[in-house]
């Protein structure tokens, strides 16, 4: 029997949704949309409806519950068998996805510490749909369970032992869903499950990540989505004493200098610009200097931090590119690899231009390690383990 799962990834004023029939459904025949703005006389939901048409209508000032009612309607008879959460932080407590139960709730809550510009809308997304969906089994899946297998030498910080024994101060990782996304459909891809493979997730938000034989050995990310590499607004790895430098020196309180490490840095601070990659790129070829300066810093980050990365593989066999820019900007992709000589990845250039608009496909030229682009699918991920976890 075919079970539908309903995956809800939910913001603080945003539910992003995918009805997903059955395991091996494309994305272009989900039911799948974004109720946006809530709380908000501008409030719409918009999507994919059954038939695959284009949707967007208004659901002014409409709460959590009241777009997750406005999504139910738009699935018309379509019920879902189970519910899939996408959970930022698990700390170290959830390893794999679990059903949802007071106490894995309470957990979540107690977690929220870690992750308070994130745990918090996640729950609001799981609370309204306990509402309206009250009889169904529901999944929370956590962004950092796939890199609960990275050693101690790879997830300790150096720091007093007793801020992680006390208070789990350590690295976590972020992007796990999609990590481990890529990662199996590349070993589906290949045949072979004995794999070192590095994979670079770059969108708005981007890391980086060691894979060994499907388990993550390390990644870019750390106690928050704001270490690793140069993202869209976050700046990545920095100087530690920054925080102390800009308060001694221009008096800004601790939460300014998160709100512009978080909000106001990567792309759009180095470019002055935007932090959309098409833009930038744009800009770059028209000679904007920001702009080049900002595509130049994001890929020799990225390269650094796949170099790095690969101390934790017993053998590199491949590089794997997802996310929005690492799926559709190939000059970035061929930008970052040239800064990789000493890997041996050779890039055919054709397939590499040949490779965008989301789509599959192996873009080196057979000699070398492989190269590939895989568009990520955290939706599917997210529904094939609550349907395992639930229905198996």
């Amino acid at each position: 029997m075919t079970r539908s799962v309903l995956v809800i990834n939910c913001g603080s004023s945003s539910i992003k949704y995918a009805l997903i029939t059955h395991p091996n459904q494309p994305r272009t025949a989900r039911m799948e949309g974004l109720a946006e703005q809530l709380g908000s006389a501008q409030a719409r939901i918009k999507g994919r409806d059954a038939q695959g048409q284009p949707f967007e209508h208004p659901i002014a000032h409409a709460d959590h519950t009241q777009a997750l009612q406005a999504i139910l309607t738009r699935l018309e008879s379509l019920t879902p068998d189970a519910i899939g959460h996408r959970v930022v932080h698990g700390g170290e407590q959830f390893t794999t996805a679990v059903q949802l139960t007071p106490a894995v709730r309470q957990a979540i809550v107690d977690t929220s510490a870690l992750a308070p510009l994130h745990n918090p809308a996640n729950l609001l997304g799981i609370d309204a749909t306990l509402q309206v969906f009250a009889d169904l089994p529901q999944v929370a899946v956590f962004d950092t369970a796939f890199h609960q297998t990275l050693a101690p030498h790879a997830y300790r910080y150096a720091l007093p032992d007793a801020l992680y024994t006390e208070h789990g101060i350590r690295r976590y990782g972020f992007h796990g869903t999609s990590h481990a996304y890529v990662s199996a459909r590349a070993n589906t891809l290949t045949g072979s499950t004995d794999q070192g493979w590095l994979s670079a997730h770059l969108g708005n938000g981007c890391s980086t990540c060691a894979i060994w034989q499907g388990q993550s050995v390390d990644t870019s990310m750390g106690l928050t989505p704001l270490e690793g590499v140069v993202m869209g607004t976050r700046s990545g790895d920095i100087d530690p004493s920054l925080h102390a430098h800009l308060h001694r020196t221009l008096g800004w309180s601790l939460d300014q200098i998160d709100q512009m490490l978080n909000k106001q840095s990567g792309l759009l601070g180095l470019s002055g610009l935007s932090n959309d990659m098409r833009t930038l790129t744009e800009a770059a070829r028209s000679g904007h200097a920001g702009a080049t300066l900002a595509i130049a810093v994001f890929c020799y980050r990225l390269a650094k931090s796949l170099a790095a990365l690969s101390c934790g593989l017993p053998r590199f066999d491949g590089l794997i590119f997802t996310g929005g820019i690492g799926e559709n900007a190939a000059d970035i992709r061929a930008q970052t690899l040239a800064l990789l000589p000493h890997f041996g990845l050779q890039l055919d250039p054709s397939r590499n231009l040949a490779t965008t608009r989301s789509a599959e496909g192996r873009i080196d030229t057979g000699r070398g390690p492989q190269i590939w682009v895989i568009p990520t699918d955290e939706e599917g991920r997210i529904a094939a383990e609550t349907r395992h976890l639930i229905f198996a």
